[in-house]
């Protein structure tokens, strides 16, 4: 696709659309965003458009003209909220005769919403979807302020930025893309972590938990050329970020 084609990207003052705008503007993309963001480039190629996620209609003007669109936005409420803010937005873009593609960002709930998973099948793959069910009841346990732990799913924000242009710029991208680099319990990453930053005041265990263990398989996305970081590579970069950033002494 055109290097120098418009695209829209909302919720652009979160954490992973900031990344987006910032990987668009460094290369060279005009862009209108949801919010305002004080990156590089900013100044000369980015327009800023209030919309409102939970009013119909409310993205029509700051799609127009738009030859692209990732929508990264989510309200805190989860289900009901979160899709219809979605088809807002979708229903925006279609009203739109010059947009050529609409990249959605979600997260593993997605897929991983469920309590029916087969323990001999664990590779949960494109065509993997949550139940709606299971969605509804950890609604109310979030409501509720249960503890919620887990498996977790590891995607740094550059490769999610780098990811979601992949999947816009690629002649042959189509449908969904599961993008996760690793997949590792709570004990594992506490393992993983006190081991490799031992200055660190990081838990050497964690308790076990009876959940069953969901891994994705990514060989979609890695047949358009995409290549992960490993889960070391990834939070060494983040260690030596907050280092730089003087959140951290030196590890």
């Amino acid at each position: 696709m055109d290097q120098k084609m418009k695209v829209y990207v909302t919720g652009a003052s979160g954490f992973l659309a900031s990344w987006l705008v910032k990987r668009h503007l460094l290369s060279g993309k005009w862009q209108e965003a949801g919010t305002s963001v004080g990156l590089e480039g900013a100044r000369e190629r980015l327009t800023l458009a209030r919309a409102d996620l939970m009013e119909e209609g409310g993205f029509d003007r700051a799609i127009m003209g738009c030859h692209g669109v990732f929508h990264t936005a989510s309200p805190a409420e989860i289900l009901v909220p979160a899709v219809e803010g979605t088809l807002n937005v979708l229903r925006s873009c279609k009203k739109n005769p010059s947009l050529r593609r609409v990249v959605l960002t979600s997260s593993t709930s997605a897929v991983r919403a469920r309590d029916d998973f087969d323990p001999k099948i664990p590779l949960q793959d494109e065509s993997s979807w949550s139940s709606v069910e299971f969605c509804e009841r950890l609604q109310g346990r979030l409501r509720n302020a249960d503890g919620l732990e887990g498996w977790n799913m590891f995607t740094s924000m550059m490769l999610h930025s780098a990811t979601s242009i992949l999947v816009y710029e690629h002649e042959d991208a189509h449908g969904r893309y599961l993008c996760s680099s690793a997949e590792l319990d709570d004990n594992e990453l506490t393992s993983l972590l006190s081991a490799r930053y031992p200055s660190l005041p990081i838990p050497k265990r964690s308790d076990a938990l009876d959940i069953p263990y969901v891994e994705f398989n990514t060989s979609k996305l890695k047949s358009l050329g995409f290549k992960f970081k490993s889960i070391q590579d990834m939070f060494d970069d983040c260690i030596a970020s907050l280092v730089e950033e003087g959140h951290l002494g030196q590890v």
